[in-house]
């Protein structure tokens, strides 16, 4: 689904803005080439950020914003031409139009405050997407999503169906999902499924990681008498809550909350969190390198 005024607007605003990402080894005149390139081609250029681990042998990180007059009939040409300054400097790099909006499938098991959030920040137009769909092993938030004019997808899971699962959701996306986010989804995608979306699932864990990786972390953090209560947006990998982190938060809590308050305020945390990392993902903010990411935040 589309929230047809906000789209049709953005789209409007953005027909000729493209987003340029960037990462290679660092030296000199990556900066003074990328400017040329665009300034020769008749673009402008918007917005420039760009980080660098060392100056001296490190990694360079890149991402403009570039306005281009018939920037959809000029895109494989500005392509094509752009290759030999990446093959130069050995760019790992890729350029998107602004107004091509990213699809989108949300995840989700019994818990609704993530989902919620993102259907809100949808509609108010904060969250630029085509949601596609909500998947879910449960049926309880059918009523929820369904008020949204959203399909949903009941696929139950269990120990003994898990594959089959897995390969009904796989094929129900295939060609019409470039982004699949987990909104509290209580199960753990196998290798498989994650290599068919790779650094394209984000996930939001309800703990401030590396602390209290795994289950049932409010119990956990209750116990050792935390003071702060955090959670942690990231892209999903093969290996339990250790992919590359996107986004993190915490608030302050003291000796007065017990588990159920703990929990309050971490779902406030875990919604705002996850809502900003999608919407960085959305907006081609983030790369990642190795098990890291850079986000070039507005």
């Amino acid at each position: 689904m589309i929230n047809a005024s906000v789209t049709e607007k953005f789209m409007q605003q953005n027909r000729n803005r493209a987003r340029l990402l960037v990462s290679c080894p660092d030296q000199p005149g990556i900066v003074a080439s990328i400017s040329k390139f665009l300034f020769d081609h008749g673009a402008n250029i918007i917005t420039s950020d760009q980080h660098t681990t060392d100056p001296e042998g490190g990694m360079f990180f890149m991402r403009v914003e570039f306005d281009l007059p018939d920037l959809e009939a000029r895109e494989q040409e500005i392509v094509r031409e752009f290759a030999p300054v990446a093959s130069k400097y050995s760019m790992d790099w890729r350029i998107s139009r602004a107004n091509q909006i990213k699809r989108v499938a949300i995840f989700v098991s019994k818990e609704d405050h993530c989902l919620v959030e993102l259907l809100w920040q949808w509609r108010a137009g904060d969250l630029v997407a085509d949601l596609v769909m909500v998947v879910s092993n449960h049926p309880d938030l059918q009523d929820i999503v369904e008020q949204w004019n959203i399909p949903f997808y009941h696929i139950p899971v269990t120990a003994e169906t898990k594959a089959d699962a897995e390969r009904k959701q796989l094929e129900l996306m295939k060609d019409q999902v470039d982004l699949v986010v987990l909104a509290r989804y209580m199960q753990i995608l196998s290798p498989a499924f994650v290599d068919a979306y790779r650094h394209r699932i984000i996930n939001i864990h309800h703990s401030f990681l590396p602390a209290f990786v795994g289950a049932k972390p409010y119990e956990r953090a209750y116990e050792r008498g935390v003071k702060i209560i955090g959670a942690t947006s990231h892209y999903v990998t093969e290996d339990l809550d250790q992919g590359p982190i996107i986004e993190q938060d915490v608030q302050r809590v003291d000796h007065h909350y017990d588990i159920g308050g703990l929990k309050r305020v971490g779902r406030y945390v875990e919604r705002t969190v996850l809502a900003r990392a999608v919407n960085w993902h959305l907006e081609d903010r983030i790369l990642v390198h190795g098990n890291k990411t850079v986000v070039f935040k507005k």
